[in-house]
C-alpha cells in the first residue's frame, strides 16, 4: 500500500509515517518546513523528503491513501491534486480510528501521569504477552 502523507513534519504525523514504513508500506510525503526531532527521524528511515515544499506532481493514482496534517490548508496544492485525483483523504485521527475500529481501546485521559500510566499499563500487557498497539 502507499501512503503519502501531506505535512509528514509534524509530531504525531512523523511518527505515523515512520510506523507505517515500519510495517512495509510504500511511504512518501511533504511539508513546507520540517524541524528535529522529526527531521532527524524522517532522514533516518529514508523518509525526508528531498526538497521542502508542496509538489502538486508528486501526487498520483499509484497512491492509495492521502493522510492530511493539521497544518495543511484548503488551498494546499497536494490536496486539491488528491481531490481531483479522486484520492481518499483521511486527517490522522481518522486514519487511526480506522485503523483501530474493530479493536478494543484504553484511553488515558488527565492532566498529569498519563505517560507513566500508559507505560505501566503497556509493561503489564507486554509482561503478560498480550499483543497489543499503542500510540502515546
Amino acid at each position: 500500500m502507499k501512503i503519502h502523507f501531506i505535512a509528514i513534519g509534524g509530531a504525531a504525523m512523523h511518527n505515523l509515517a515512520i510506523a507505517l514504513h515500519k510495517k512495509g508500506y510504500q511511504v512518501t510525503g511533504s511539508d513546507d518546513e520540517i524541524f528535529n526531532p522529526s527531521k532527524s527521524r524522517l532522514e533516518k528511515y529514508g523518509l525526508l523528503p528531498t526538497e521542502f515544499g508542496w509538489f502538486p506532481a508528486k501526487i498520483n493514482k499509484e497512491i492509495d491513501i492521502i493522510i492530511l496534517g493539521m497544518h495543511a490548508r484548503k488551498d494546499n496544492p497536494e490536496l486539491i491534486e488528491a481531490k481531483n485525483k479522486g484520492l481518499k483523504i483521511y486527517s490522522y485521527p481518522e486514519f487511526l480510528y480506522n485503523q483501530t475500529k474493530d479493536k478494543k481501546r484504553i484511553v488515558i485521559g488527565g492532566s498529569n501521569g498519563k505517560t507513566t500510566i500508559t507505560s505501566m499499563i503497556m509493561h503489564v500487557l507486554k509482561t503478560l504477552n498480550v499483543n497489543f498497539d499503542y500510540m502515546v
